[in-house]
């Protein structure tokens, strides 16, 4: 009798996990999320197969009366463009349950890194970063936003 029941509770647990993996679909990461920190919002878009993400709101958009820009970038050229607007996600592409294949990168220490996302549910973002192996690198979660 317990391996009927057991049987059956590990029946409708799969039944569950597989309905919800075959819910999750390539456009279910669109839309609006806060960073971590809710310090910022990421607004990620598709372009063909490939996902991008930009940002859209800063919660301190200005230092000292000026816009803020991406001063911690390792190329000079390029610390004077603004954060607001500056894209931060790209290359991701859908595939087996993740986004993967891209890039993010990360205004406050100017560095870039590979990344991979998954969703853990429909509010909560995975998003790991990492050089080399993607085992040995920081994931955190963002959080949906409204549009």
């Amino acid at each position: 009798m317990k391996v009927r029941q057991f049987a059956s509770i590990f029946t409708l647990a799969l039944l569950f996990t597989v309905q919800t993996v075959f819910a999750q679909s390539e456009e279910s990461i669109l839309g609006v999320w806060y960073n971590t920190e809710k310090t910022a919002k990421v607004q990620i878009t598709q372009n063909g197969k490939e996902f991008m993400g930009k940002i859209i709101w800063l919660l301190e958009p200005e230092r000292n009366g000026v816009p803020a820009m991406d001063d911690q970038n390792d190329d000079e050229k390029l610390r004077k463009r603004p954060l607001m607007g500056l894209t931060i996600l790209e290359g991701l592409q859908y595939k087996n349950g993740a986004w993967k294949g891209g890039k993010i990168y990360d205004p406050k220490s100017g560095n870039t890194y590979s990344c991979e996302i998954k969703l853990l549910n429909s509010d909560v973002l995975e998003v790991t970063g990492y050089m080399g192996f993607s085992w040995i690198g920081r994931t955190v979660e963002w959080t949906k936003a409204e549009d």
